[in-house]
């Protein structure tokens, strides 16, 4: 999809937030800066919802909001880190730092910058159920060094995996999914900015798709509009039950099997990132695959490993880490 997302080109302002307690929360941070959690499910708009608060807060949001994605450091290795062109300034000069060592500087630093416009500015860790115990300590001591000039949102769809002190330090803001008539409100309103043709049954129909995943919902009205010129029934059908996954889902496994494990993984990041799908949605489009793919004992063997990758996804700290885990076995 070449042209501009939909997702960017119409991410919502605090008023624009449907649910009305997360909103009044919000904008009571605004004039009270203190630490949040947003806690809630994949596609419940917290990561939308804190852009929105920084553009509310801050003058200049571009330089007072530091949004650091969690997976970023603990599902890569040292040297992606470090050759990370939105880190590599915190880390020139140390390449032969630990790992941990390389993700506590990246933070502190961000943390001791004087804000661009007011007097703070606001840190955004996402993804925070993949962050290890000992770096969730590292983190509670920036938070006290810091308080008086950083705002910290912590963005988790499990917030028990967090410390009890950084859970005290934090206001919590409960997301939920939104309803199917909450999405396609959503949809209505773009696709009349954008002059599309639709019908309510095709929102209805998106919104059915993505199952309570908003950014899915609204990929997937782009996709289909680029498709088919329209967002109606017939249009959405068409468009999303081609969708091209189990292309995606093909190379992927192709590359696994062949060794070539960072072409997998990018493709897996397309599929969670892009597609908005969730860990168990690209395991179940695996197995779909699989199915077709496999036989006999490599067939079983596989069933076998996603019920174990499956568990992990249960309790898990990272989608990406355990599908790629699945990817590396494969490729073994």
């Amino acid at each position: 999809m070449d042209e501009p997302l939909w997702i960017d080109t119409y991410a919502p302002s605090l008023a624009d937030i449907p649910q009305p307690d997360v909103r009044d929360r919000l904008y009571d941070a605004v004039d009270e800066p203190v630490n949040l959690v947003l806690q809630g499910p994949v596609g419940s708009g917290k990561t939308a919802a804190v852009r929105a608060l920084a553009r509310e807060a801050h003058e200049d949001p571009d330089n007072d909001l530091v949004e650091i994605n969690v997976s970023d450091f603990f599902d890569r290795t040292k040297k992606e880190i470090f050759n990370d062109p939105r880190f590599a300034h915190f880390l020139s000069g140390r390449s032969s730092m630990a790992k941990r060592d390389m993700i506590n500087r990246v933070l502190k630093e961000s943390a001791s910058y004087q804000p661009v416009s007011g007097d703070y500015k606001t840190i955004v860790l996402d993804n925070a159920e993949a962050i290890r115990e000992d770096f969730q300590q590292a983190l509670r001591r920036v938070m006290e060094k810091h308080h008086e000039t950083t705002q910290f949102v912590i963005a988790t769809r499990q917030p028990t995996k967090l410390i009890p002190p950084i859970r005290s330090r934090c206001f919590p803001v409960a997301f939920r999914a939104p309803t199917e008539d909450e999405i396609v409100g959503v949809l209505r309103d773009i696709v009349e900015q954008e002059g599309v043709e639709y019908d309510d049954d095709g929102l209805a129909y998106v919104a059915s798709y993505a199952d309570g995943n908003l950014r899915k919902a609204i990929l997937a009205a782009q996709t289909t509009a680029a498709d088919e010129g329209a967002v109606t029934m017939n249009a959405a059908y068409d468009a999303l039950s081609d969708v091209g996954l189990g292309d995606q889902v093909k190379s992927m496994l192709d590359d696994a099997e062949a060794g070539e494990f960072t072409d997998a993984r990018k493709t897996l990041d397309d599929l969670l990132v892009d597609e908005g799908l969730s860990g168990s949605e690209v395991l179940e489009e695996i197995l779909t695959v699989g199915r077709s793919r496999y036989d006999g004992r490599e067939l079983e063997g596989l069933y076998v490993l996603a019920g174990e990758i499956d568990l992990d996804l249960q309790e898990s700290t990272s989608d990406r880490i355990h599908i790629s885990h699945l990817l590396a076995e494969l490729g073994a």
